[in-house]
């Protein structure tokens, strides 16, 4: 727990430090996100596309949170200097969130694949209510993938000194000042005492 307290707290750092054109790209990714998935799955009424049973209630905040987590994880990638730590794997949670929220707020029965797999009864009857918790877990990994990549942006700017190598102080040590000894002048011969001839 305190592992992921750190992380979330580095993300928000790295989110606040955003500067405008990031925030518009998140928010054009999130936006052409929402109308990826919400096009073909009739969440957003088209002429084009429609759904043979109405969509459940659960459907349109997993299709809003999905929409800004992947407007978030897409937005890291604008100006990025390096990938960082973390990087690839946040990329295949986060393209692995966005499949699995599709195929969540899709209309059950209009999934070829379930169909084949499973004809029209069985998609009513295994499919319909394992969407509900696909949908969490789409929702889930879009997280954790928004985590990973923002936390490790704030992990390279502390380990990194702004300005790169070229602008680090340094820190060779200061040469030591040419102190001179004192000379010590040369003792001369030794003299024994005399002894007192009135004693």
């Amino acid at each position: 727990m305190p592992f992921l307290r750190n992380r979330v707290r580095l993300a928000l750092r790295a989110l606040a430090l955003w500067g405008a054109a990031r925030r518009l790209t998140a928010a054009a990714a999130a936006a052409a996100t929402a109308l990826a998935i919400g096009l073909p799955t009739a969440l957003v009424p088209n002429p084009v596309f429609g759904r043979e049973i109405a969509p459940e209630w659960w459907s349109y905040p997993v299709l809003a949170a999905t929409a800004l987590l992947a407007g978030v994880v897409l937005a890291t990638y604008v100006r990025a200097p390096q990938a960082p730590p973390g990087a690839e794997r946040g990329s295949r949670l986060g393209a692995a969130g966005g499949v699995l929220s599709f195929l969540a707020v899709g209309c059950p029965v209009c999934n070829k694949l379930v169909l084949v797999a499973l004809g029209t009864s069985g998609a009513l009857s295994y499919w319909a209510p394992l969407q509900p918790v696909i949908g969490a877990g789409s929702v889930a990994l879009l997280a954790v993938a928004a985590v990973q990549r923002l936390a490790g942006e704030a992990a390279c700017a502390v380990a990194g000194p702004p300005g790169g190598p070229d602008m680090q102080p340094d820190t060779q040590p200061d040469a030591e000042p040419d102190t001179e000894q004192p000379v010590q002048p040369a003792a001369g011969p030794a003299t024994e005492p005399t002894s007192d001839p009135t004693r």
